[in-house]
């Protein structure tokens, strides 16, 4: 009989998705969500020019993208202030993250992360059969001093810190970054992912040079920018790291109306600024909605807002499942302590307005659920 030979590594790992998405949830529930605040999408929408710069790719997407994203990498670079070279393209940050880790860890290679982070960095790692290794969270914040002392402690080719943070939202300032960094052990490159840095406080961007050898920073164009669906991150490092990635990408992975998308939205610097003050203005509500409820916002750096739900973690999941069942689609953190909290997307005033009628009666519910 003919069947396939998976390897060794595939045969022990779990087939499984770091996230279960809204879609799927809609038909489980056989009814779409009033509110989708749950993936830290931008509800607020692309630039209008990028709308149009893909509805004109349309009918050119019987061709193939340009397997270099030559226009988008080195209009990057002059918005950074940046050489093209320093900059690699790929399918968001999730792309990205798998082609790092299939370019440096393989078989029980040690990395390093902070236990209930980003998961999908550690989905990549076990994929490539590295050893993940964790240290947890200091009063909600990702802890850079204490990762590097870990990635020395075990020899980690790779630690992997997001800043701000997913899923709490939290950040530190820049040179609090740098000033970690000096700490980190030869041979381990930091992964920065700086996924909702457009989101933060000035400060809060690594103030370090591109050619640094020390690490790479990732970026996207799936949450400011409103373009989670076209997956379009770009990563920026040293050249011999960011030449490495040709070695192992997908040189067909961006598609051409993406590619069109992202360099017309990164020309709309008014989009941005739009997107900025929608984004301040919702957390501000999502806040003022929490602590009408006896529930406390965490400070946040991103575009949603963490709550702490004032109990455990099987309190803040009934929490959660009684919105979801409302028609509200929010996630949580998935690590003690800090599943304790929900986490809740900034929206437009009409979904927050959905999630403010069904807070009260998801509490409601969860607390006469837990006196039970």
């Amino acid at each position: 009989m003919t069947y396939p030979r998976y390897t060794p590594l595939a045969e022990s790992l779990p087939a499984t998705v770091p996230f279960v998405g809204p879609e799927t949830q809609e038909r489980q529930r056989g009814a779409p969500f009033a509110a989708r605040l749950g993936a830290n999408e931008s509800i607020f929408g692309p630039s209008p020019h990028a709308i149009e710069a893909v509805k004109q790719a349309a009918s050119e997407i019987w061709m193939y993208g340009d397997p270099e994203n030559h226009d988008l990498r080195h209009a990057l670079a002059a918005y950074h202030g940046l050489r093209a070279e320093n900059i690699v393209v790929g399918e968001g940050v999730d792309g990205l993250l798998g082609y790092l880790v299939r370019l440096m860890v393989s078989s029980g290679d040690p990395v390093v992360t902070s236990q209930g982070a980003y998961p999908t960095f550690n989905y990549h790692v076990a994929g490539f059969g590295g050893t993940l290794h964790t240290v947890p969270y200091r009063d909600d914040h990702e802890d850079p001093r204490a990762l590097i002392a870990k990635a020395g402690e075990v020899g980690a080719k790779l630690v992997y810190l997001a800043n701000p943070d997913n899923p709490m939202g939290s950040w530190h300032t820049g040179s609090d970054i740098v000033a970690a960094m000096a700490d980190l052990p030869a041979g381990c490159l930091l992964v920065l992912d700086e996924a909702y840095v457009e989101c933060a406080p000035e400060g809060t961007a690594a103030p370090v040079e591109a050619d640094d050898p020390r690490l790479i920073r990732m970026r996207t164009f799936s949450k400011v920018y409103g373009m989670a669906g076209a997956r379009v991150g770009y990563g920026l490092a040293a050249p011999g790291l960011i030449s490495a990635f040709n070695k192992v990408r997908n040189h067909f992975g961006m598609n051409r109306a993406a590619q069109a998308g992202a360099l017309a939205s990164l020309r709309d610097i008014d989009w941005l600024s739009h997107v900025q003050s929608e984004i301040k203005a919702a957390r501000d509500r999502i806040a003022v909605i929490a602590r009408d409820n006896g529930l406390i916002p965490l400070p946040s750096a991103t575009n949603f807002v963490t709550i702490d739900c004032g109990q455990d973690g099987a309190f803040a999941k009934a929490v959660l499942d009684n919105l979801v069942a409302a028609g509200i689609f929010v996630r949580m953190p998935f690590a003690e302590p800090q599943n304790r909290c929900i986490r809740v997307s900034c929206g437009k005033s009409g979904d927050l307005d959905a999630f403010a009628a069904a807070l009260p009666r998801a509490l409601l519910a969860a607390r006469k659920r837990s006196q039970t």
